[in-house]
């Protein structure tokens, strides 16, 4: 999965670059408020890319996976309700 939101992440950011530079680079020849619109659209995008690279999926584990000792998972375990005395 790891792999996949990291894909993603790049081809959104590829997809930012690209408009930036063909926006003042091409467009803008053309029209300016296109090209400010296509900049106020790539503006956008690096926050949603990070959401989706960042995005936790139903089976990845990140503040549950066990630390190795017995003792502190256990306790964590019983904050957590996981467990019962």
């Amino acid at each position: 999965m790891y792999a996949r939101r990291r894909h993603a992440y790049f081809v959104m950011m590829g997809i930012c670059v690209t408009l930036f530079v063909l926006a003042w680079g091409v467009v803008r020849l053309w029209s300016v408020p296109a090209a400010v619109g296509m900049c106020l659209f790539a503006m956008v995008i690096p926050p949603v890319a990070a959401m989706v690279a960042n995005r936790r999926g139903p089976e990845d584990r990140w503040w549950d996976d066990p630390s190795g000792d017995p003792k502190s998972d256990e306790w964590w375990d019983e904050l957590d309700g996981k467990k019962r005395h």
